[in-house]
């Protein structure tokens, strides 16, 4: 299928719905509630822009002077949480609400008597003035905690993995894994520069960026990203690719992080360690590669000349094809792209898809796979119900 097909496939849903929530939560929280004149003209324009926005944020924050325009830009990523939450909570209320009444009808009207009259409209603007003001507030307080916690830096989780034919001379192995950082708009050098010093403070034995490192081409972005270059790790720094890799130009930011010192595995493998006391440790290009046009995902040459006897660990950007790779006798794969669903209900959404390779640490046959929930975000800058994360997996002898 053509990608422009695919996108037109994706958007026209997405338009549809997100013009049907704002239309609605116009006429629920703001037609039904006040007849002024201005309120209403003032939120039509609101609610005007916010979907404008919703759906071409980049360009009308492109209309601002750069760092006016990166607030404006944020602002309407945050509009397109808060739609949601407020979407999510006015339904659920109303639902309930109807539910009551329609109870309460039944408890208190005898057959075959006829039906209780409906609540007086003095009553009726009270619920709807409530279901107004509770959702209203439940929304704004979801998504405020949602920014926050996106902001906020990233968790470390501690993961013990028995590896298969690890040397105990490995035991204690630490591989911190970074993924999903998505460097661009919202999140820049400031962000970058205090997970760099979050990360080396672990004193990892090897770093993993598993892709989706960047929103952006390396012109406009090189200058964040350079940040970094700063990864220490006792055994190196690695990167493969995502997907939103290639829609910012892959090869060319494969060449800048070269230059900051960071090791591109494109299917291939390295030896991490010493003699006598060593794994191996694969990385693939992004699965959705060719359909970008890219040579893209090869699990053959990745493990091509890789000893089955030995320890083995692929870093791969998304979780799929995992049973393939278990059934090469890998003993772990160290994934992302998923965001653990980043913000609910996108999380039960994402397990629904996923199931246990959504997020966290799973297994099949005798092979691991871990996902992380990343670093950062996309799209509206909220987490809900998904934290971010930096993984430091531990390995075991298995």
């Amino acid at each position: 299928m053509p990608r422009w097909l695919s996108l037109l496939l994706f958007f026209v849903p997405v338009l549809a719905v997100m013009a049907t929530a704002h239309v609605y939560l116009y006429r629920r929280l703001v037609r039904d509630q006040t007849a002024r004149r201005g309120l209403r003209l003032g939120a039509q324009v609101l609610f005007g822009f916010g979907f404008l926005g919703a759906v071409g944020f980049r360009f009308l924050g492109g209309l601002f002077p750069s760092e006016l325009g990166r607030i404006v830009g944020i602002g309407l990523l945050v509009w397109m949480g808060l739609v949601l939450y407020l979407l999510l909570f006015t339904l659920a209320v109303e639902l309930v609400l109807r539910a009551v009444v329609r109870w309460r009808t039944r408890r208190t009207t005898p057959a075959p008597e006829p039906p209780a009259q409906p609540p007086s409209p003095e009553r009726r603007a009270i619920l709807t003035g409530g279901l107004a003001v509770g959702a209203g507030l439940a929304g704004a307080g979801v998504s405020t905690f949602g920014a926050w916690r996106a902001f906020h830096p990233p968790d470390v989780r501690d993961i013990p993995v028995r590896l298969p034919r690890l040397p105990r001379a490995l035991d204690g192995f630490s591989l911190v894994q970074l993924t999903d950082i998505h460097i661009g708009d919202v999140l820049q050098r400031h962000f970058v520069d205090e997970l760099v010093a979050r990360t080396n403070a672990l004193k990892p034995d090897v770093i993993a960026i598993t892709g989706d490192l960047v929103d952006g081409s390396v012109e406009s972005l090189g200058a964040y990203v350079a940040g970094f270059g700063a990864l220490r790790a006792r055994h190196g720094v690695f990167f493969v690719t995502g997907n939103h890799d290639y829609y910012s130009g892959a090869s060319s930011w494969v060449a800048y992080l070269e230059r900051l010192g960071i090791t591109v595995l494109r299917n291939r493998a390295v030896d991490i360690g010493e003699t006598g006391a060593s794994f191996t440790l694969a990385g693939v290009d992004d699965w959705s590669a060719a359909r970008m046009g890219e040579p893209g995902y090869d699990l053959d040459a990745a493990l091509r000349g890789v000893n089955p006897d030995r320890a083995s660990v692929l870093l791969a950007h998304q979780p799929s094809n995992f049973d393939e790779v278990a059934r090469r006798g890998v003993g772990l794969q160290v994934s992302g792209h998923t965001h653990g669903g980043q913000m609910f209900p996108g999380n039960l959404m994402a397990d629904a898809i996923w199931g246990q390779r959504n997020a966290g640490l799973s297994r099949t046959g005798d092979s691991h796979i871990y996902v992380s929930r990343g670093c950062g975000f996309v799209g509206p800058p909220m987490r809900v119900a998904a934290p971010p994360e930096i993984a430091r997996l531990v390995l075991q002898p298995g």
